[in-house]
């Protein structure tokens, strides 16, 4: 018997680590918990007992708590109206009671899994052992050892799963009959309870095991980061892309307007046109704090290029410039900046020779053009002419 016990706790301690690694949320103390009440009739079981005849009512009450879907335990107490053909007791009508400490297994979750929250219809093993006393008994002996094995046929009658009504077969042991400690069906009783139980409120907001939601928050806050990080450099690149359509639109119609006029002082110049004597036509237009020469910019870049190679003589001062907001002192930097990479742009780029090329930062201004993003710009002066 004792290694029969052994194996059963060993049972139920194990079912418990394996559904603590159960994608369950966190449970407290105080969850899980269920008390119910449970009425029926038991006979004693044995070759010679009129079975019809020998049935004695009883009450009890039950309480218990789930450690995990699958295992638990429950504390419960039967009071015995009635002992015929038992004999026990001279008790007119409480004949006595067991004190039952039963470990519960839900089968339907051990073999089925946890879907969540209990099924309709659960099935549930119980058994273990307990402490009977007998009231004003015949042979004094008025306390014993008993132990009880059962199963539970529990209907779950309501949507929040609270509420169980069951009916449960068993059969009872009486341990200590004549000095001995066995399992004897000569001393044993057969059962049969209908009870209800109720399922205490958890610290979850239901009345059962929930299933937790298997997410990362760290996670899931670092992607939100770089989906933002991404949303902000394609906002970017369309004020980039937006702003560089501008400035081609800009320098169409400034290219129309110098088609419509004649040249002073240009001869085999293709696409550039001298106005104010010596200011070539094209300019570079950078976009704000920056200094590189973008893609969009080439063209006017690749203009002036062009008009070097047809004159070899000439020699190209390169004047950056800044818009007017910020600190004066980076402005001038900027535009220094800025005359440089042009420079380099045509020397690299183009093989253009260094030499016949200077910079020449000018600072910021806001009187070359009415839009104050045209006045970040590289212009070119032809000093031969």
């Amino acid at each position: 018997m004792k290694k029969t016990l052994f194996m059963l706790m060993v049972t139920l301690l194990s079912f418990q680590s394996a559904y603590s690694q159960q994608a369950l949320e966190d449970s407290k103390t105080t969850d899980n918990w269920y008390l119910g009440i449970k009425g029926g009739l038991s006979s004693k079981i044995t070759h010679n007992n009129d079975f019809g005849g020998s049935l004695n009512p009883s009450v009890g009450l039950r309480v218990g708590r789930y450690w995990t879907p699958v295992a638990g335990w429950a504390l419960e107490g039967d009071l015995f109206l009635r002992d015929k053909n038992f004999n026990y007791s001279q008790a007119k009508r409480l004949k006595g009671f067991n004190l039952n400490f039963l470990g519960t297994l839900n089968l339907s979750n051990w073999f089925g899994g946890y879907p969540g929250q209990p099924r309709p219809f659960e099935v549930v093993a119980l058994g273990g052992l307990g402490w009977k006393h007998v009231s004003d008994a015949v042979n004094r002996r008025m306390n014993g050892l008993a132990s009880k094995f059962g199963l539970d046929f529990l209907l779950n009658v309501d949507k929040a799963r609270a509420w169980q009504f069951y009916v449960e077969p068993a059969i009872s042991y009486d341990l200590t009959v004549n000095h001995r400690c066995n399992y004897d069906l000569n001393t044993a009783a057969i059962q049969l309870f209908v009870g209800i139980n109720y399922k205490f409120g958890n610290s979850n907001g239901t009345h059962n095991f929930k299933t937790a939601s298997l997410r990362d928050q760290t996670e899931i806050d670092d992607l939100n980061t770089f989906i933002n990080e991404l949303k902000g450099e394609l906002v970017a690149k369309d004020k980039r892309i937006a702003q560089g359509i501008r400035m081609i639109g800009t320098l169409e119609d400034s290219l129309e307007v110098a088609k419509n006029v004649k040249p002073t002082v240009v001869t085999n110049v293709t696409k550039v046109v001298k106005v104010n004597n010596n200011v070539l036509q094209p300019t570079v237009i950078f976009g704000q704090g920056k200094s590189s020469v973008d893609a969009a910019q080439m063209a006017s870049v690749a203009m002036i290029a062009k008009y070097m190679k047809n004159h070899p003589e000439s020699q190209i001062l390169i004047k950056g410039y800044a818009s007017p907001e910020g600190n004066p002192e980076l402005n001038q930097k900027l535009s220094e900046a800025r005359a440089a990479s042009v420079k380099n742009a045509l020397v690299t780029r183009y093989g253009i020779s260094a030499s016949r090329l200077t910079t020449q930062g000018m600072g910021a201004t806001d009187e070359l053009f009415d839009e104050i993003d045209f006045n970040r710009v590289a212009t070119f002066t032809d000093t031969t002419k």
